[in-house]
């Protein structure tokens, strides 16, 4: 006998919100399965919101910074990064799109397997430019990105083709190369 799992769309998740029955539950929408989310411990949360405080400092108006808040992709998935850059308009309507997501942000202790694996390819399949995964336990940012061509600002594929690993230093995101993060300031 085999099992099939059943598959939510977009549609039937947000009818599921609106009348209430997650109400009571953390979860998110991966790739049409409705996930889990653990709970944030101490070191998580005061991290991820000393890192949005920062964004918001060093970007200005230039964008939002939504903190676990839901962004719409295709690929029926909804997830809930620790923090999404997105352009600075009203999201009363919707969530952001891909198109509106400049780059995601996860802080990473007892999910750093989903975060690797299932949610970056879930970024990278949407279109998302820029991925970043900072690891609590290892205390080190990984960033992921698309490879770009002049003229081109779509993905070449649906994995993200640059991976680079910092302990230290400066990094620039794609969306705007003239401004340095610390990127100590994510990892303590």
């Amino acid at each position: 006998m085999t099992i099939t799992t059943a598959k939510w769309s977009l549609d039937d998740y947000h009818r599921m919100v609106d009348v209430g029955i997650l109400q009571q539950r953390h979860v998110e929408l991966l790739h049409g399965e409705i996930i889990e989310m653990p709970p944030e411990g101490p070191i998580h949360a005061d991290l991820s919101g000393d890192a949005a405080d920062y964004l918001r400092q060093k970007l200005g108006s230039r964008v939002k910074v939504r903190e676990a808040k839901p962004i719409t992709l295709p690929n029926a998935s909804e997830p809930e990064p620790d923090i999404a850059i997105v352009q600075p308009i009203l999201y009363r309507e919707h969530h952001p799109y891909p198109e509106q997501v400049l780059w995601v942000i996860e802080f990473a202790n007892t999910s750093l397997a989903k975060d690797r694996d299932v949610k970056r390819k879930i970024y990278a399949e949407a279109g998302i430019p820029e991925y970043w995964r900072v690891n609590l336990n290892a205390s080190e940012l990984t960033v992921w990105r698309y490879e770009r061509h002049p003229g081109n600002s779509a993905p070449q594929s649906n994995d993200y083709q640059f991976k680079q690993t910092f302990t230290q230093g400066t990094i620039r995101p794609v969306s705007f190369p003239e401004i340095s993060f610390s990127v100590e300031y994510f990892l303590t």
